[in-house]
């Protein structure tokens, strides 16, 4: 849902919930807040939360068993919450960039993740728009 304040300001806020017969359950909740510095400047901070069950046919390396008739120890599977957040700079000239109309928007973000099995990454990001 976007939600406006004012003329400056928008509120993106996002939920999704998640199951599959696999007994996996997940939750994503994600905010972004596009501020408006000038007609052709913003800045946009980020939050996004994520939790999952592990699946039912999840178990670490080596604890599985030959009787098993399904198995994985792909943490992507695993139980774990993860976090991102971070923030963007977008630029939206009103001629283009660097002399290019077409060129009309360049935009660079950041966010450092973490998730609760122990990985951790620094994101950065460079996104243009073609018209």
């Amino acid at each position: 849902a976007n939600y406006f304040l004012g003329d400056k300001v928008i509120l993106k806020a996002y939920y999704r919930y998640y199951t599959d017969d696999w007994g996996l359950k997940s939750n994503t909740f994600s905010l972004e807040t596009p501020v408006k510095i000038s007609p052709f400047v913003s800045v946009t901070p980020f939050y996004r939360y994520y939790s999952q069950t592990a699946a039912k046919y999840f178990s670490p390396y080596q604890q599985h068993t030959t009787f098993d008739d399904y198995y994985t120890s792909n943490y992507d599977l695993s139980n774990f919450n993860s976090n991102f957040y971070g923030a963007g700079i977008r630029f939206n000239p009103k001629n283009g960039l660097f002399g290019v109309e077409r060129l009309n928007m360049l935009e660079i973000r950041y966010g450092h993740y973490t998730k609760s099995v122990g990985m951790t990454s620094d994101i950065i990001s460079l996104n243009l728009r073609f018209k």
